[in-house]
């Protein structure tokens, strides 16, 4: 036997159902919050600045591991293995 229920009802109306709070007031409030403490941001951002601030950790640990891994290639000693 197979029973189908098809419910036709709002998130709203479901979340009433079942008891859940809403939500809603407070996620507004902090999207608010968040969009403005951005848009404040936004000001201050200066492209040249952004990629400077993320390229030249980069840069500089790529020089690192580029300095790391030649240091490992060139300390290898110069013996023979033995022969058998």
């Amino acid at each position: 036997m197979k029973v189908t229920i098809d419910i036709d009802c709002t998130p709203e109306e479901a979340r009433a159902f079942f008891g859940l709070p809403d939500v809603q007031p407070i996620q507004k409030a902090m999207m608010d919050k968040l969009q403005a403490q951005m848009e404040s941001q936004m000001d201050q951002l200066d492209p040249a600045e952004i990629m400077k601030t993320w390229m030249t950790p980069g840069i500089e640990g790529f020089g690192q591991f580029q300095k790391a891994m030649w240091a490992a290639a060139t300390s290898g000693s110069s013996a023979k293995p033995d022969e058998k």
